[in-house]
């Protein structure tokens, strides 16, 4: 994967929220399209027009289990005076020699099977006899319990209109129709589509591989116990799963201790299965914040055109970012911040993009809407940082969860909204309309 060097700016420049992006998507290239198995193109996207090859019912079908008639020979029919026609045989799903239905005459056939020659229509067993003479019934017999319901006669007490019951060939889709359009993510439907159109294979780009890495020495894995001054890893399960959720195949490394050496290393022996990887943590200021003092020495001679460039960014929570490429493929790194809600933050307004990006996907943003604000109080923001707020949307109104905090992680798991307070805004009264962010 090829993908532009990403620009840099002095550490005093302050970024705004969308010049970050603006870099981030400028610098991050669709991944090349290869060919695969339907099932592995799940979650895919298409890089060309699928045409239909062959219509879809291929040939007239039943869309009923009854009996294959000539309208003529059953106009009329009712109760008291049923149509008495000759039972040919059956015509059963898969069958490839078709019965001739000719006057006077009637093929029982089962859901799907093609409409035998002479048939102009199907009236459903239960407005027959069922071919045992004992009047209308509730279904059809099986065919090794009752072989006598294949031949003989049958009573019919209903008439039918010329193609009743009868699924026409092409009524789904006609040889030579656009059945999926380039750029569309296969989903379930549409890989039966596929399927039914005779496709074993499909172009796509594929799912990137997002590696996701936490770093700190005082991170813990669920499940084992606390120690004194220790925290449990919620950030790299929480950024893996929004990274599958935005279409990704995500990897998840165990927390990385606030070693630099060892976070490099962890980080190239993870580039052979990466499209994109993502830290966080270990981006701000301080004297163990060591993804800055692992990365900053990337992009020597030997890797050209590689690097990660560290910035602040006029956002709230957010903004220490890293942002740039590692290895010989320039594979991109996006650096997110430690905290929490920061994290997750980060991800959606940044990561999500890029990984939208890479499948060649042409909207890579969550909606958004406009919701008006349903609050106690009004909300505070500092000036000249756009604010990021968790809330709740329903009915064209929104409604902060938790405060600003960006450690409040049990506030961000009520959420699934982001209420943005602009930059040049300090405070937002009740009743004022918002930008909102739709998390899904």
């Amino acid at each position: 994967m090829s993908s532009a060097a990403p620009r840099t700016a002095d550490q005093d420049h302050l970024w705004s929220v969308d010049e970050h992006l603006e870099d981030i998507l400028a610098t991050v290239r669709p991944l090349e399209p290869i060919e695969l198995q339907l099932l592995d193109a799940q979650g895919c996207v298409l890089v060309e027009d699928v045409t239909v090859p062959v219509s879809l019912p291929p040939f007239d079908n039943s869309s009923m289990d009854g009996y294959a008639v000539r309208v003529a020979d059953v106009t009329g029919a009712s109760e008291e005076f049923p149509a008495v026609l000759d039972v040919v045989g059956d015509v059963a799903a898969g069958q490839a020699e078709l019965l001739q239905v000719g006057p006077g005459q009637a093929a029982r056939i089962m859901t799907g099977a093609p409409l035998p020659p002479g048939a102009e229509a199907v009236v459903p067993v239960e407005w027959t006899d069922g071919g045992l003479g004992e009047g209308p019934v509730s279904g059809m017999r099986a065919r090794s319990l009752a072989p006598e319901g294949a031949e003989g006669h049958v009573h019919v007490y209903r008439p039918a209109e010329a193609r009743a019951h009868v699924r026409a060939q092409g009524s789904d889709v006609r040889a030579g129709d656009r059945a999926l359009d380039a750029g569309t993510v296969l989903g379930p439907p549409q890989i039966a589509l596929l399927a039914a159109i005779g496709r074993g294979t499909v172009r796509v780009r594929p799912r990137p591989r997002v590696v996701v890495m936490s770093t700190g020495s005082e991170l813990v894995q669920p499940d084992e116990g606390l120690g004194t001054g220790q925290i449990y890893d919620s950030n790299s399960f929480a950024l893996t799963a929004a990274a599958r959720d935005a279409g990704a195949i995500a990897y998840r490394v165990g927390a990385v201790a606030d070693d630099a050496e060892t976070l490099r290393a962890t980080i190239e022996d993870q580039l052979v299965r990466a499209d994109l990887v993502v830290t966080t943590g270990g981006v701000s200021v301080g004297a163990y914040d060591v993804v800055k003092e692992a990365l900053s020495s990337v992009g020597d001679a030997e890797e050209p055109g590689s690097g990660i460039d560290f910035r602040k960014l006029a956002m709230q929570p957010g903004k220490p970012q890293g942002f740039g490429s590692i290895g010989p493929d320039h594979t991109p790194l996006l650096a997110l911040p430690g905290n929490p809600v920061s994290s997750y933050v980060s991800f959606e307004l940044f990561v999500r993009p890029a990984i939208r990006a890479l499948m060649g996907l042409a909207d890579v943003h969550r909606p958004r809407t406009r919701a008006t604000l349903t609050a106690d109080k009004a909300l505070t923001s500092p000036k000249g940082r756009r604010q990021f707020l968790r809330g709740t949307y329903a009915d064209g109104s929104v409604s902060p969860v938790g405060g600003a905090g960006s450690h409040l992680v049990a506030a961000l798991a009520h959420a699934d909204a982001l209420i943005v307070v602009p930059e040049d805004v300090e405070s937002v009264e009740p009743g004022t309309e918002v930008e909102v962010v739709l998390l899904g």
